[in-house]
């Protein structure tokens, strides 16, 4: 079929502001099944290696901002980190990740992880893959900040790191896939108040986007879901490509995480953890007075 077009609104066009920083969301699981809610031998030990990890991060002054999230409803841990450039990755990976991945690696393995920037150099791609954590990279491609880049409040608001990849086919259904996220950013603007941050980001080497969104509250989440832009589209969506995986950060409610199951969303989500942003906040997420 022939591909849908049109131009990008403005909002969608103006250059996004998170400059050098790069941004990883990602998953870790015991390496061993057994226990459920964090209770196994492995989920402790992989807690505890992660709370180093965690110490580690916030002393390195390339890294802006950390995270380690317990899982909600699973054993598992969501980690978040940004990093000032790719320099700043790369030494990371080579310091406190090259330190404790061997001790982590007997209790725990990674799941997805999604990178995102502006732009993400081969030598980022190669110092992750070369941890043999499974990842996709994503590269800015269009998207709005509200409210000047400036950071939401932590206690309310739900952010939201969701890859998704087109369904095999004989012929490519990226460029449809990027029009309905584009319909998406266009209309939820105005649509959706709450909505506060919308970027999708090529996938490197992949027919697939990686989208991040932050909500202000669970409220504006739920609207999204069922009233908003996510209902609207989501058909059109579901009809050429599949979600891989969907990361939640944040309070979000029971009968949001019910209502995502009907709608088939591979999620996870996990309450706020132990946590530093560097003072003045960063773009990727935003800024602090």
């Amino acid at each position: 079929m022939a591909v849908p077009s049109e131009p990008l609104p403005p909002h969608l066009v103006e250059p996004s502001r998170i400059g050098t920083e790069i941004s990883i969301t990602g998953k870790w699981v015991p390496a061993r099944e057994g226990g459920l809610f964090r209770k196994s031998p492995d989920s402790k030990e992989m807690l505890s290696e992660w709370e180093d990890i965690h110490g580690g991060a916030k002393a390195d002054p390339g890294v802006l901002s950390t995270e380690i999230n317990h899982a909600v409803g699973e054993d598992a841990v969501l980690v978040h980190h940004i990093f000032r450039d790719a320099d700043a990755l790369e030494h990371y990976f080579s310091t406190t990740a090259t330190k404790h991945m061997g001790a982590l690696m007997q209790v725990a393995k990674p799941e997805l992880h999604l990178i995102r920037g502006t732009a993400i150099p081969e030598s980022v791609r190669e110092a992750v893959l070369a941890k043999n954590v499974p990842a996709a990279f994503g590269e800015h491609l269009f998207g709005y900040v509200k409210r000047d880049y400036e950071q939401p409040d932590p206690s309310t608001a739900i952010q939201v790191t969701a890859k998704w990849t087109c369904l095999p086919d004989t012929e490519s259904h990226l460029e449809e896939l990027k029009y309905w996220w584009q319909r998406v950013g266009t209309d939820a603007y105005t649509m959706e108040e709450g909505l506060l941050r919308f970027e999708a980001y090529d996938v490197v080497g992949e027919d697939a986007l990686i989208i991040h969104e932050t909500f202000d509250s669970s409220d504006e989440l739920k609207f999204h879901l069922t009233k908003g832009t996510a209902e609207k589209y989501k058909k059109d969506i579901d009809a050429i490509a599949a979600p891989e995986a969907y990361f939640f950060r944040g309070p979000v409610s029971w009968t949001i995480r019910t209502y995502s199951k009907f709608m088939h969303l591979p999620a996870t989500y996990s309450s706020r953890g132990s946590h530093y942003t560097a003072p003045g906040g960063t773009m990727s997420e935003g800024t602090t007075s």
